[in-house]
């Protein structure tokens, strides 16, 4: 076969990552006097190297993170130094995916609940797991107008098994009036099943107010406490603190 021959036989058989490195492999062997095995080797890591890039991009993707860039590497903690940064890391490992359990994250707008926990999410996709992050109300509107549409049983059983289910900023915007119990229903099914991370801005006391249903929240809150980790974001705010040196940099008192 000529280079061009298998250059198309290897995207043929779906190995575009070896056909991509294929010619400047061959350099290489050539240059490096590489044994056969060797090269192949080099090839078939290319491939896998390509094929893992390829399926974090995708889930990534799927994932729907409202803010792509959010990392660990990224936050400031020193910002917020009595956060519990080692639990933190912990959750970043992925083990509480592994083991179903939830975590929760309360905080002031500003404090970085919303940054950790997409942050976590990339991290859970790099360690093979798909996650969905949705904003609390843009949640609870899909599964109100799923409900309306006919479409409610297949929506639920979509967001019920998904590895690790992320319900950011509960509190900032007004929610359906079934929110309360659309919100019950998917946390009783993933109950001991899957993982979920939820983050709000208002104490869990307030949550009866907010969702307008006590007898609901109080269900809500017994199966996503029973095996949760708890993180306090703050008490900074990072956002007034932006706006602190924004307005110190123009020369405003």
């Amino acid at each position: 076969m000529t280079l061009i021959e298998l250059d198309h036989a290897l995207r043929k058989l779906r190995l575009s990552g070896m056909a991509e490195v294929l010619e400047p492999r061959l350099r290489q062997a050539q240059t490096e006097r590489l044994a056969p095995l060797d090269l192949v080797s080099l090839l078939v890591n290319d491939e896998l190297v390509r094929r893992q890039d390829r399926l974090f991009a995708r889930r990534h993707k799927q994932a729907g993170f409202r803010d792509a860039d959010r990392s660990l590497d990224r936050f400031d903690f020193d910002f917020n130094k009595k956060m519990n940064r080692a639990l933190i890391y912990e959750l970043a490992t992925g083990h509480f995916i592994e083991r179903r359990e939830d975590a929760l994250f309360l905080g002031m707008p500003g404090t970085g609940k919303s940054h950790l926990a997409q942050a976590i999410g990339r991290a859970a996709i790099q360690q093979g797991y798909r996650v969905i992050y949705r904003e609390a109300h843009t949640l609870l509107e899909e599964i109100a107008e799923a409900s309306l549409i006919g479409t409610r049983k297949t929506c639920l059983a979509d967001l019920a098994t998904v590895p690790l289910l992320i319900i950011d900023d509960l509190g900032m915007r007004k929610l359906p009036h079934t929110a309360a119990e659309d919100l019950l229903e998917l946390v009783m099914r993933r109950y001991e099943r899957a993982s979920t991370i939820l983050t709000s801005n208002r104490p869990v006391d307030d949550w009866g107010k907010l969702l307008g249903d006590n007898a609901a929240v109080t269900a809500l809150l017994d199966r996503l406490l029973h095996h949760a980790h708890v993180l306090k974001c703050g008490p900074r705010s990072w956002r007034t603190k932006v706006q602190t040196d924004l307005r110190t940099t123009a020369g405003e008192p």
